[in-house]
């Protein structure tokens, strides 16, 4: 197998970035605590980090941004701040959703529905029936996601198939259990970033960030911008992804 190239250049000596950033954005009830504020202000000024991120992809030519917007096990936190995480993703649609889709942005939200009220669900239906034809940036929100449970589900439906006659065991292949995937049909990522200087992937992407490079900030995502979003990328590009392969110097 030849070595896969390094994440520099188009072999024209062209920068380009990464297809597909994933990001994990931790730090806002610590950000929030720092600084004597609720943690409700911290998921607040998250959002606005939320909306840097999305025009910085844009500029930065990125095509698809995955965001980690609330698991399945945030569940578990006080009922008041899931209450407030809620309300937050509602306004995020309400107020930026014309704003994305005159940008060019698709959104996809993966994720389980269940728990989820109805108000919201329509509005996430809303938002992604409108901005389906858009193709400058796929903006994918996980919101009530846990990798574990989108694979056992993949796995479900697979079995499912077998069982019905469909699918014989033997034609269970990594390509299909992919497509059985929420994130059938997008890329994996080329680059999973996380702020707040925790290093762990904390139930997201498991499957997928098979062979992404991880890039683990100390900033709290509140205070992530363009220029934070920049030092990953060039940390990105400073890699050699060898998908398994040899390096260009034990090949030389």
């Amino acid at each position: 197998m030849a070595p896969a190239a390094k994440p520099t250049d188009d072999g024209s000596g062209v920068l380009v970035p990464p297809r597909h950033v994933a990001i994990i954005m931790d730090g806002n009830g610590r950000w929030a605590r720092e600084r004597g504020l609720p943690r409700a202000l911290g998921h607040r000024q998250g959002v606005e980090a939320v909306r840097r991120a999305v025009r910085a992809a844009i500029e930065l030519k990125i095509t698809y941004l995955t965001i980690f917007s609330f698991s399945s096990e945030n569940w578990n936190r006080p009922v008041e701040e899931v209450d407030d995480l809620m309300g937050l993703m509602k306004r995020f649609i309400r107020r930026d959703l014309a704003e994305l889709h005159e940008a060019g942005v698709c959104i996809r939200v993966i994720g389980q529905r269940q728990h989820v009220d109805n108000e919201l669900t329509t509005l996430i239906d809303e938002a992604v029936e409108l901005t389906r034809g858009n193709d400058v940036l796929t903006l994918v929100i996980a919101f009530n996601y846990g990798s574990r449970t989108e694979i056992a589900g993949a796995a479900r439906k697979l079995a499912e198939q077998v069982a019905a006659g469909e699918l014989d065991p033997s034609e269970i292949t990594v390509e299909r259990i992919a497509n059985a995937l929420d994130t059938s049909g997008i890329p994996d990522p080329d680059l999973l970033i996380r702020t707040s200087g925790e290093m762990r992937l904390s139930n997201f992407l498991l499957w997928q960030t098979a062979y992404s490079e991880f890039v683990f900030l100390d900033c709290y995502w509140p205070d992530f911008d363009k220029a934070a979003f920049e030092v990953a990328l060039a940390e990105f590009r400073s890699r050699e992804r060898r998908f398994g392969g040899l390096s260009k110097r034990s090949t030389a």
